[in-house]
């Protein structure tokens, strides 16, 4: 009778074991945990507003429903973020990063602390095209960037860091188109918004998905804009049709191209398959939720899926260019 019993309990004990493991298995892989999306740039700006969109939403369309939290980590132009989401010991698909478009240029230079390779990372996608302006403010009597090349005293123009587009735009303009600019640093883009409405400085460059409040609120005007272009600027000039020199052209063509992928978004190398394919349907489905694009329109932002493989064809590009054009571009694009 004992026995029987003994035996009773070793064949509940399998049974319960085998049909537990069977359901753990069907669990959602991300189902009770947390992604976490480090972001090369400070709170406020248009990666940090466009991710903290995203995080919103995109537990919907993950299975499992992780909690999405945001790390900002703004340094060095976002190689900080990079060399964080690059280097991870296990690439499981919980961090992931959201990156300065330009930061190949920071491979590409061999800027001092670049720790990755940006073809090795496993790409998500991007939030968009975006097309970058210079705007100055709307109060100074000046109409057009034709103007600004023939002014008397030069403008206040603010810039970010060395890495960044906006810096990179605004450089360009001042060494080969005649802008007349002094360039004043801010720590991040808040102080530098803030820097513009206190009439600090005279404008600055920028995305014009992050600028359009304040172009819509009247405070500033567009009056440049690079190759790649967006409906509300389809018309303004483009920087490399403003010279006839060949190498200014091909180095303000090549800063525009990382405009194609807008704001990417990268998981570590080595991360399995099957988490990136979850990753990618999730982006997918979340740039295409009405109530994402409703509220997107408010924020005056558009959030369009552009797929790993067209962001990868953007640094492949920028990476496979001959070194007497690294060279001359590495005289005016700086990390």
């Amino acid at each position: 009778m004992q026995r029987r019993i003994t035996i009773g309990r070793i064949v509940f004990v399998i049974f319960t074991v085998f049909f537990l493991q069977k359901e753990v298995l069907a669990a959602p892989y991300y189902a009770g945990k947390t992604i976490n999306i480090v972001v090369g740039f400070g709170p406020g700006g248009g990666y940090d507003r466009m991710t903290r969109l995203i995080a919103k939403y995109l537990p919907k369309y993950i299975p499992g429903k992780p909690t999405v939290i945001i790390d900002n980590m703004p340094g060095a132009g976002s190689i900080i973020a990079a060399n964080r989401v690059y280097n991870l010991e296990k690439p499981d698909g919980l961090t992931l990063g959201c990156i300065n478009r330009g930061l190949t240029y920071g491979q590409l230079l061999k800027a001092p602390g670049v720790k990755f390779d940006m073809t090795k990372f496993a790409w998500i996608g991007s939030a968009g095209s975006e097309a970058t302006v210079m705007v100055i403010r709307s109060d100074l009597p000046y109409k057009t960037f034709e103007e600004l090349r023939h002014l008397k005293e030069p403008l206040h123009i603010g810039i970010t860091g060395l890495g960044a587009s906006d810096t990179q735009f605004t450089t360009l303009a001042k060494e080969f188109l005649g802008l007349k600019a002094n360039l004043v640093s801010y720590a991040a883009i808040p102080e530098l918004m803030l820097a513009i409405e206190r009439k600090e400085v005279d404008g600055r460059s920028g995305t014009y998905s992050s600028l359009r409040p304040i172009i819509e609120r009247g405070v500033v005007r567009p009056v440049l804009r690079g190759r790649v272009a967006e409906r509300g600027v389809e018309n303004l000039p483009v920087n490399e049709d403003q010279t006839q020199d060949k190498k200014a052209k091909t180095i303000m063509a090549l800063q525009s191209a990382p405009d194609l992928m807008g704001r990417p978004y990268i998981a570590p190398p080595g991360t399995p398959a099957e988490v990136m394919k979850i990753l990618k349907d999730g982006f997918i489905k979340t740039a295409n939720d009405p109530a994402l694009k409703a509220e997107a329109k408010k924020l005056m932002m558009d959030f369009e899926y552009l797929s790993a493989e067209e962001c990868l064809k953007v640094v492949k590009f920028i990476l496979q260019q001959p070194d007497d054009i690294v060279r001359e571009l590495g005289k005016y694009i700086k990390f």
